[in-house]
């Protein structure tokens, strides 16, 4: 069986405070971004990419720890798209549009060519790199099995049928997160961001519709059914409406919709955005009314709730990241409750900015986004112990974490 790392403690969730950790990727630094389109041409050595790409988790591993984020992830710096990162190149091609952005730019569907299919790469060869330079927890984000899911077309692709395909897929899944864990990851989360958007009617991204999304959730559960229990109680799942370009993809989908949906995954914890919604509250109450129900059948996960918006250069202050969370905890048990950024800062390596001006200044504010982060969860876990102890700056209780 494969052994999990010394720093994971799946189901010891902080006691002296609210859990907070990202959500994964950063803007990659302009140089790096450089780097890899010179790379593509043949106008850099490959040996000049990789040292760009080593800068640049080093860079980010620092800088994060400076934050006092109590997790750290290297910010997606190796991975050219979280959507791309296990396929080689020789079976890819670019397939159907995945998804429309609001600002009228879209993103396409790595298509296999060819069968069987297997992960040529692993979310853990990042992880063992940035182990290497930090000793403390490490969070990795990899990919869904319902995103890879849409590379092949419902009649497969000549004998090798989409049933045999989405075996390999759960497999190969299943195999990326227990490598994480092995490498030594604490904490792992599967990015469900077309769980949003499949609830959209899009005759621009033919495979989104609300038929998608039960889909969707069954291949994520046979792949949390391939984990032992310890490893799947460290294990989230992350929605949230997109951020490319600073632009999001499925904002006006209606959470309503999606949240009873999404609690259908047997994950350890769920990471949903908040921050960027019109009514962060509304969003807080249609959790809480969830996991009431989740509780009275079983033990309800913990949510992490966004308290700051990747797509937006206006900084949150550690006193507005307060407010938000205790306003949350109306609705959300204090012990079920935790904070994240709304989405990763820059899930595709060629990322503009446009809102932002330049990758550059853009990962500068999102460092500073984590610290405001990281701060104001503190502040609200000393207002909510105060609150529950009924004295003001009371020690935490035990009923205030799990």
């Amino acid at each position: 069986m494969t052994q999990l790392s010394e720093s994971l403690a799946p189901a010891s969730w902080p006691s002296h405070t609210l859990p907070t950790e990202p959500v994964g990727s950063l803007p990659r630094p302009a140089r790096l971004q450089r780097a890899v389109l010179d790379a593509e041409v043949g106008l850099a050595p490959q040996s000049e990419l990789e040292a760009e790409q080593a800068f640049a988790v080093r860079d980010t591993l620092q800088r994060m720890e400076e934050t006092g984020s109590p997790v750290l992830s290297d910010g997606e710096q190796r991975r050219q798209s979280f959507a791309s990162y296990p396929l080689g190149t020789e079976e890819v091609d670019e397939g159907p549009v995945f998804a429309v952005f609001a600002d009228g730019h879209h993103r396409v569907i790595p298509s296999l060519t060819e069968g069987p299919f297997g992960f040529r790469a692993w979310a853990a060869d990042d992880v063992r790199v940035a182990r290497q330079l930090t000793s403390l927890p490490l969070k990795q984000a990899v990919i869904s099995p319902s995103m890879l899911s849409l590379m092949v077309p419902a009649g497969g692709l000549g004998d090798y049928t989409r049933s045999e395909f989405l075996d390999d897929v759960v497999s190969g899944c299943a195999e990326d997160i227990r490598r994480c864990f092995s490498a030594g990851a604490s904490r792992v989360s599967i990015d469900f961001t077309e769980g949003r958007l499949a609830l959209r009617r899009d005759v621009r991204a033919p495979w989104a519709g609300p038929d998608a999304l039960g889909g969707f959730i069954d291949l994520i559960n046979r792949v949390l059914d391939q984990l032992t229990p310890e490893q799947r109680s460290a294990v989230g799942v992350h929605t949230c409406p997109g951020n490319d370009n600073d632009s999001a993809h499925s904002a006006d989908v209606d959470y309503a919709e999606l949240i009873p949906e999404l609690f259908q995954i047997e994950a350890g914890y769920f990471l949903v955005q908040s921050a960027s919604e019109h009514d962060p509250d509304r969003v807080a109450r249609l959790i809480g009314k969830q996991l009431r129900v989740l509780s009275a059948e079983a033990t309800a996960p913990r949510v992490l709730i966004g308290v700051t918006n990747p797509t937006s250069p206006k900084l949150e202050t550690a006193e507005e990241v307060r407010d938000h969370l205790v306003r949350a905890a109306r609705f959300i048990p204090t012990e079920l409750l935790g904070s994240t950024d709304d989405c990763g800062f820059s899930p595709y390596l060629i990322d503009e900015k446009p809102r932002h001006g330049s990758p550059d200044f853009a990962r500068d504010v999102a460092f500073a986004k984590i610290a405001a982060r990281v701060r104001g969860t503190q502040l609200a876990a000393e207002e909510l112990s105060g609150v529950a102890a009924g004295v003001p700056g009371g020690a935490l209780v035990n009923g205030a974490t799990r």
